[in-house]
């Protein structure tokens, strides 16, 4: 039976599918998953999405990475993905947890310049002051230079994708540090959208 209490592991998570708008989408998505080292982090994925857990980095590191490789080629390309930390019961790959810091894919996805439009929405859960914890990571997205706006259920974010993978960190990892035990981040990502941009 699994406790009603947040984990206590320090693993992170992330589920993701990505959507390649392309008769080519299973070569764009086997090309990009053999282009990225995904050898610090556990990873299954099966018909509807793949999942990836270890440290926070890595998880971070190995999702972009796959992003970019499938939209390097000027594809349109949309990401769909949720981030957690402190979910009940997640425990199983803890062994990851002992990896070093230091990110496999970091340097290639540097040399990637890609222009992303993204919506994402954080859940700070088990804490009255929820409301707090995002409009802080709202306030860095926009020091930051990527945060556009706030939409219905999420806020939008605009630039390059290194850069917005790195707020997207970032809200996620103040969240962490705030009272909350467990954080949720949901996000859309979309690269090369042949649609005119939303108004800012």
């Amino acid at each position: 039976m699994m406790s009603n209490f947040c984990g206590t592991s320090e693993i992170t998570g992330a589920r993701f599918s990505i959507y390649p708008m392309s008769d080519r989408f299973v070569d764009i998505i086997l090309s990009a998953l053999e282009e990225v080292d995904t050898s610090k982090v556990w990873m299954e994925s099966d018909d509807v999405s793949t999942c990836v857990r270890g440290r926070s980095e890595h998880v971070f590191d190995v999702v972009k990475a796959i992003f970019l490789e499938s939209s390097k080629n000027g594809d349109h390309v949309v990401l769909q993905a949720t981030f957690s930390n402190g979910c009940p019961g997640d425990s199983a790959g803890d062994v990851y947890l002992s990896e070093n810091s230091d990110r496999l894919n970091e340097e290639k996805s540097l040399q990637i310049q890609q222009e992303v439009a993204v919506q994402f929405a954080l859940y700070p859960m088990g804490i009255p002051t929820y409301m707090n914890v995002i409009v802080d990571q709202c306030k860095l997205a926009q020091e930051q230079g990527t945060f556009t706006k706030g939409v219905h259920y999420a806020s939008r974010l605009d630039g390059d994708a290194n850069k917005v993978f790195k707020t997207l960190e970032d809200a996620f990892q103040g969240a962490h540090d705030s009272d909350s035990t467990h954080i949720v981040m949901t996000v859309v990502m979309s690269a090369n959208s042949p649609s005119k941009k939303g108004d800012k």
